[in-house]
């Protein structure tokens, strides 16, 4: 194991976590890490055994402080090398946006910049009472990649964002939960099992049902003109085709639990 990067782990209930390293720096994104999350992503989207991916920071002082700005002096130098890192960071963002199974963060700590971002770009998220979040792009004088900021637009609206990327405030866990940046704010000392006991139930439903609802819910948030309604439409009649929907059935009526095999 090296000294940072994006760990990939898997448990018997169909949950996977990825956990962003970085020691001593709280998580710091270096561009090695931006690097993996596609690869690590598209592994797990095509495993048929995992069903809900939790994303979490090594430890518990941070989700992710944001992208490691040692590196800048080297990868964001001047507008082409900053061009070139920005198309990876965009990369990853795409991939966590578009992971067909549901994506959860984790979240202790910091939780700041590309870290923010990175958070976002999850299906939902689940703080402790001690994260901080904050986006201090604007006392660095960096331009904030266009991704970021599209998602935390269509997360929270433009008036929330805006506020966000202008002030570069912190917020706390309970300022983040009004403004809807996350689903859920638990005391600290139970966000592990508060996670896993979350994460186990979305993973015990119908696989088939998840992909196809969170490929409607994706395309409701884009333009009409723009929208692939007949792939979520085969998304949803493959539902009804499946073995776990007559399971399901059979489930209710036999006031049981379903046993669902995503086929």
């Amino acid at each position: 194991m090296s000294d940072f990067g994006v760990d990939p782990r898997r448990d018997a209930t169909g949950v996977a976590t990825l956990v962003l390293r970085n020691p001593g720096k709280l998580n710091a994104v270096r561009l090695e890490m931006w690097q993996a999350i596609k690869p690590l992503l598209n592994e797990l989207e095509a495993d048929p055994a995992v069903r809900v991916v939790v994303l979490r920071g090594d430890g518990e002082e941070a989700f992710a402080s944001g992208a490691d700005i040692s590196e800048f002096g080297t990868h964001r130098k001047d507008a082409a090398s900053a061009s070139a890192y920005e198309r990876t960071t965009a990369e990853a963002f795409e991939a966590l946006i578009s992971f067909a199974k549901p994506l959860v963060a984790m979240i202790h700590g910091i939780c700041i910049g590309g870290g923010l971002a990175i958070a976002a770009s999850t299906d939902l998220r689940i703080a402790a009472d001690d994260a901080r979040f904050a986006v201090p792009a604007a006392r660095l004088g960096l331009g904030y990649h266009v991704k970021g900021i599209e998602r935390v637009v269509r997360l929270l609206g433009p008036s929330t964002a805006s506020e966000i990327f202008f002030t570069a405030r912190r917020y706390s866990a309970a300022e983040a939960l009004r403004i809807g940046l996350v689903n859920q704010v638990v005391p600290k000392a139970d966000l592990e099992r508060y996670t896993a006991d979350y994460v186990a139930a979305i993973a015990a439903n119908a696989p088939l049902t998840l992909r196809a609802a969170k490929r409607a819910i994706a395309a409701v948030q884009t333009d009409a003109a723009e929208r692939d309604l007949a792939a979520v439409n085969r998304l949803i009649a493959a539902c009804f085709e499946s073995e776990d929907y007559a399971e399901g059935v059979r489930a209710f009526l036999e006031k049981r639990a379903p046993k669902f095999r995503g086929v």
